[in-house]
Parts: C-alpha cells; sequence; structure tokens
C-alpha cells in the first residue's frame, strides 16, 4: 500500500475514527500529510513530533502501540459484541477493512517514512513489533466477557475523579494473595462470592469489616487481582462520590465484564446525605438490577454510621428507632464478614510465616515480635509486617 493511499484510508475511518485524535496516530496522519505535500521542513518536524509522542508510549514501538489503542478503543462494534448481539454484515466488513488500515499503520518503518529525505541520518528510529490486528482484535470479541474493552481491557483497578469520571488507577497496589497470612476462612467467603459473580450467579454485596490491620483492603484488592484475568475490574469510590454510584451502575449495566464497587474505610453519620444515598443503592439487591455489579465495603465500624449518645435519649419508641436506623445500612449488604484482630498466638503465627517467606532467622523471634506489638498498641496482621520491615531495615 502507498503512504498516499494509507493516508486516505486512515482519514477514512469509520467504526475506529475515535483513533484519529489518538496522539500518535494524529501525529502519524500529520506527517503523512506533509509527505504528500513534499514540504521537507514539515516532513522534519513531522517526523520528529511523531517519534517524540510514540517515545512516550509502549517503549517507542509502533506496532505495539497502535496494538494497544486498538484493542483498548471502544466503538460501536466492540459495543454490541460486549451486550452478546451480533453486529450487522455491513459493520463487520467495515471493522476488518480497517484493520487492514491500521495493520499497515503498524507496520511502518522509519526508513519507509524517511524514504523522501536525503541527509537525515540525524533523525531518530523507533521499534516496530510484528503484530496481527485482526487475529488479535476477533479473538479479543470472542473472549470478551474476560477482556472488556475500552479503559477496562489494560488495566483492573480504577477510581473516580472529581467529576464522577472513571480513570484507571496508575500505581495498583501490588498486594497479592500470596503476600497475606491468615484468615483463610474470610478469604475464602470473598473469592466465593466474587466467582459466584463471574460464573454469572447470585452475588452478594458484601461488607468487611473488623479491627484496623487485620487485610480487609487487601483481601478484596488481592482477590482482584488474581480474578482480573476472568473478568473482574474494581471501581473505588470515595465517600464523598456516592452520589455517583446510580449514574455508575447504568453505565456498567451493559458492560461484559463483571465490576466491584469498592468502598474503603467507610464511616458515615446518620444525617449524612452519603448515608441516604448508599441506603438507596443498597434497597433490595444490586445485582438483581445490574447483574455485573457488586458493591464491597470495608469499616473498622460494625454498623457502619457513627451512633453518638443523643440517639439514645428518648422514650422507648425513639430509642429503638434511631438504633434501628444505624443498623439498617449495614444489614442490606448480603454478605458481612468479620476480621477480627488476632490472638498472640495467632499474632505470633504470622509473623513466623512472613519470616519463613523473607528467609528470617532472628534469635528470640517470637520474644522481639510480641514487644514490637506492646509498644504500638495491639497485635494485627499489619504489625506483623511492620515489625518483619524494621528487621529488615536493620538488616536482619
Amino acid at each position: 500500500m502507498e503512504l498516499m493511499e494509507l493516508s486516505m484510508r486512515l482519514r477514512a475511518l469509520t467504526v475506529f475514527r475515535g483513533l484519529l485524535s489518538e496522539p500518535v496516530i494524529e501525529a502519524l496522519c500529520s506527517y503523512l500529510d506533509c509527505m504528500e505535500n513534499a514540504w521537507p521542513q514539515g516532513m522534519i518536524s513531522g517526523y520528529a513530533e511523531l517519534v517524540s509522542r510514540l517515545y512516550q508510549t509502549d517503549e517507542g514501538d509502533l506496532g505495539r502501540h497502535i496494538l494497544r489503542v486498538v484493542m483498548e478503543q471502544e466503538n460501536i462494534y466492540i459495543r454490541a459484541v460486549g451486550r452478546g448481539e451480533t453486529p450487522p454484515d455491513y459493520m463487520a466488513r467495515s471493522v476488518a477493512l480497517e484493520l487492514e488500515t491500521l495493520q499497515e499503520a503498524a507496520s511502518l518503518t522509519p526508513e519507509r517514512l524517511r524514504a523522501g529525505l536525503d541527509g537525515v541520518e540525524y533523525l531518530p528510529d523507533f521499534g516496530v513489533a510484528k503484530v496481527d490486528l485482526a487475529e488479535r482484535y476477533f479473538r479479543r470479541a470472542e473472549e470478551i466477557g474476560r477482556y472488556g474493552y475500552g479503559i477496562y481491557a489494560g488495566r483492573h483497578m480504577f477510581c473516580l475523579d472529581d467529576a464522577g469520571r472513571v480513570v484507571p488507577v496508575g500505581h495498583p497496589d501490588p498486594v497479592s494473595l500470596e503476600d497475606l497470612v491468615g484468615y483463610e476462612r474470610e478469604r475464602g467467603l470473598v473469592l466465593d462470592n466474587l466467582r459466584a459473580l463471574l460464573a454469572g450467579k447470585p452475588a452478594a454485596n458484601m461488607l468487611l469489616t473488623g479491627d484496623a490491620g487485620t487485610g480487609k483492603s487487601s483481601t478484596v484488592k488481592a482477590a482482584c487481582s488474581v480474578l482480573r484475568d476472568e473478568g473482574l475490574r474494581m471501581i473505588e469510590v470515595r465517600r464523598d462520590q456516592l452520589r455517583h454510584i446510580p449514574a455508575l451502575l447504568d453505565a456498567l449495566s451493559e458492560n461484559p465484564l463483571k465490576f466491584i464497587l469498592f468502598i474503603d474505610d467507610l464511616s458515615l453519620q446518620a444525617d449524612d446525605d452519603s448515608f441516604g444515598a448508599l441506603k438507596a443503592v443498597l434497597e433490595g439487591s444490586v445485582s438483581a438490577r445490574s447483574g455485573n455489579v457488586i458493591l464491597c465495603a470495608t469499616s473498622n465500624r460494625r454498623h457502619i454510621v457513627k451512633e453518638k449518645f443523643s440517639d439514645r435519649e428518648g422514650d422507648d419508641v425513639h430509642r429503638n428507632d434511631a438504633m434501628q436506623e444505624t443498623v439498617s445500612l449495614s444489614d442490606r449488604f448480603g454478605l458481612r464478614i468479620t476480621f477480627q484482630k488476632p490472638g498472640k498466638d495467632e499474632y505470633l503465627a504470622i509473623v513466623r510465616a512472613l519470616a519463613l517467606r523473607q528467609g528470617v532467622d532472628a534469635p528470640d523471634l517470637d520474644v522481639l515480635a510480641e514487644r514490637f506489638a506492646l509498644l504500638r498498641g495491639g497485635r494485627s496482621p499489619r504489625i506483623a509486617r511492620q515489625f518483619m520491615d524494621s528487621l529488615a531495615a536493620k538488616g536482619i
């Protein structure tokens, strides 16, 4: 394919038209325009701009970059596939033709792009990995329930920005299930519920409560990481963003992936606007309305809502109503799991397991670990990890 023809075919992208505003492909189109006009100064500047943008992504490899943006692009064809529909034949043919165009772009070499310029050995090179766009794209479409599309194709952990938009987490917590020690029963309940969600079975909204440092949040994040290739994604929602959940549920309802809406360290006042918003979302079953989404919250409080002494004042009816209000929110979570602070034996067992993993063989390990915990006011898996970190800092 001649470069002039490639330029025209790129400009004619329809299903993948959103890619024309992608920085690297936009720069490529601009450079091809300069080549068509045979303007050496513009070509040199355009080529440098293209490579500069490429160097900022995917290790400066054009083939790998175009593969990634194609696989992550959300368009009308892939959304239809995600809903379980069969796109019309004319749209499928358009996708196949446009993938041929993008395949040609992904195969461009520095030498081919610099062919119209003489004496420009100073212009930089870039990588061109061999990729098969059509094969990868249609295989991904067949397994869309595992890998998804759009921003959800390349990442597994997300959060909401201040406007309520879903954005990827740049550096997610790397915790894995292998990093966690103890609480096997509690982790098993979380994993069983998430596997039910992935299998399309009824899954419950989860509330993980218990003492600080017992691994509630780490359990959820590790479970999401281990199940990401089965189609699980996590979106973290802050307490002040609870009002965005209804719109988020609507946006996710037709997505082929499964989602956890994760609310960490949840604690509310009964008169807080967020209390009413979350209560409304949990009314009935989120899974019944949107079978691919569940809510998961962690809290150091068993009933989430902060209770004041004034809430208990008044006659019996008033007092009972106030107390029922405080427990009504937690009762709406179908699965409640308690992470209790470990006793001395459990704490030391966690310390020994961590020491074994890290190859630490310190004398009087139990005595040192217990002293470390007492100085910090209690025992927990977090305290055990901090103790091991302190040993590592000392070179033990």
